[in-house]
Parts: C-alpha cells; structure tokens; sequence
C-alpha cells in the first residue's frame, strides 16, 4: 500500500520498463526491509549490482537509466519546477494528505482498525495550503509539465489520489479546479490504473 512505491511503479510503467515486484511490509518486517533500506522504509529500487533508496532519486534513475519517453522536461525553469512539485509533494503533501487524512479515514477502516478522526481532521486542514499551492502550479497543459507527463505528476499522483479516496479530501480537492482536472487526467492512464494498490 505504499504510495512511494507506487509512485515508482507508475514511473517504471510510463516509462516502458519491465520489472518484478517484491513486496516488504517494513511495518511487520524492519529487519527485512532494512537489508536494502538503511532507514528500513521502502520503496528500493534493484537493477543488476546497482540498488538506490528514496523515491525522487528512483525516479530520476528510472527515467535516465532505461529507454522510452523522457519524464524530464528540457530547460532550467520547466524541470525547477518539476523539482519544486516533487520537493512539496515529499516535504508538505505526504504527511497531512496520506498518513492523516488517507490513514485515518480510509486505510485504517478498510482494516478494520481503529482510526483517529482529530488526527484526520488536522490533516483536512493543513491539506488546505498545499492543495492552494499546487493549484497555483498547474500550468495551462493537462500536466505539471505541459503536454506530457513528469516526474512531478508521477510522483504526486498516488500522494492526491488517495487524499481523493476520503470523502473531506475529494470535497476540498473539488474546489481547486485545475488540480482535480490534472487527477482526473493521470487516473485516465494505462499506467494509472495498472499499478493502483487498491
């Protein structure tokens, strides 16, 4: 269920590369998870003798590393702002919109585990400015980049794709116009819908 390791599967099937799957729970397994991961998180990514951790640096392996269409746009400014995308998605989005609000009102439920709705709630409210920020990115193509998808809409995807999952994120995401076009353009994809985790 880890929306990093989606964010890589999704890339890894945009970008037209075949790859196997191993699935490490580091929540019940740490100890195996941290025979690849030092901080044992996942996702890892293996290839031949080479293995490199943290999603923004697989990604950025994955699209330099195997042939197919490139996931980087070209010039300083369009991939800043790739970089921009993908450095909020990690540093603001990750934490209020997946671990709080999708946690809390959707994974945990479908667990049949006990959720925290005061901590869902403060998620909803700090998704606000992040949500805002994101809107105020989107440009005037269906993507971050423009035409094609990026490794900016690669890895923010499964993080605004599960947010969407509970009924408080899809409502608040429904009012930033451009952002819910751009979801609902990356939830179209082959890729999308081939890799999703539920």
């Amino acid at each position: 269920h880890s929306i990093y390791s989606w964010a890589v599967r999704l890339t890894l099937s945009e970008k037209g590369v075949d790859w196997d799957w191993h699935e490490v729970d580091p929540f019940s397994e740490p100890e195996r998870a941290a025979r690849r991961h030092p901080f044992a998180k996942v996702p890892v990514l293996v290839h031949g003798a080479f293995a490199v951790f943290e999603t923004v640096a697989i990604l950025q392996y994955v699209d330099e590393a195997f042939d197919g269409p490139a996931l980087q746009p070209e010039g300083a400014q369009a991939r800043a702002r790739m970089r921009q995308v993908q450095a909020i998605a990690d540093a603001y989005a990750y934490w209020p919109m997946v671990r709080m609000l999708y946690s809390h009102r959707v994974f945990l439920p479908r667990q049949g585990e006990e959720a925290d709705r005061a901590e869902a709630r403060e998620g909803l409210s700090r998704a606000r400015p992040v949500l805002d920020a994101l809107e105020g990115l989107t440009g005037e193509g269906p993507f971050f980049g423009g035409a094609a998808p990026t490794l900016a809409d690669l890895h923010l995807a499964p993080i605004v794709a599960a947010f969407a999952e509970a009924p408080e994120g899809g409502a608040l995401l429904a009012g930033r116009r451009r952002l819910r076009a751009w979801l609902e353009t990356m939830q179209s994809r082959p890729s999308f819908r081939a890799t999703r985790p539920w």
